[in-house]
């Protein structure tokens, strides 16, 4: 008798396994073809230092060796200072990544090289010298708006040529009286 009970229980077990068998096949092929229809995760929407969060509080904590003070600040000084070389690198990269073209170009700068301004006389009364107003526009740092500034400096005028509304570009030059330190170098556009 308990020979045919243990056939009994032998015989049901091996039927339960060649159902599961043949249920698992079914149950496999709508989950493949689910797996190309799932739904982006949603962590790749996340900005880019949450993300680092979240990679950092998963990583497990590794237990470190006991060191002294100072071997941890030489540590640390050894960290930033291959951060900040990565970093270098990294701003290298992008400023050769910009295009070229773009904004306003770049004068090429000179060791000694005389400042040169472009702007408009406002006054020629005196003697050999003229008042020239600058003009600039700037945008804002933080509001964006375009901020208009001018100044005017005065400038030395050799042969009394330029006249009020002309266009002229003046030169930086060593300083020939309490206010003048700049030079007419030509006239651009002489005044209707």
């Amino acid at each position: 008798m308990a020979e045919d009970e243990q056939k009994q229980d032998e015989t049901p077990q091996e039927e339960v396994v060649e159902e599961t068998v043949e249920e698992t096949p079914e149950a496999e092929a709508p989950a493949e073809e689910a797996a190309p229809e799932s739904e982006p995760d949603p962590e790749d929407e996340l900005p880019w230092k949450e993300k680092r969060r979240l990679e950092r509080s998963r990583k497990p904590h590794e237990v470190k060796p006991q060191q002294t003070a100072e071997e941890r600040k030489a540590a640390r000084l050894a960290k930033r200072k291959r951060r900040g070389a990565e970093r270098r690198k990294e701003r290298a990269g992008a400023k050769k990544k910009k295009t070229a073209g773009t904004g306003t170009p770049v004068a090429e700068k000179d060791a000694n090289a005389a400042k040169v301004r472009q702007g408009i006389v406002v006054s020629d009364k005196g003697q050999k010298t003229i008042t020239v107003r600058i003009d600039t526009a700037r945008r804002h740092p933080t509001y964006e708006k375009v901020v208009r500034r001018s100044r005017t400096l005065h400038a030395h005028d050799e042969r009394n040529e330029a006249g009020e509304g002309d266009t002229v570009r003046v030169v930086e030059t060593r300083p020939m009286s309490k206010t003048k330190r700049w030079r007419l170098v030509e006239i651009l556009e002489k005044a209707k």
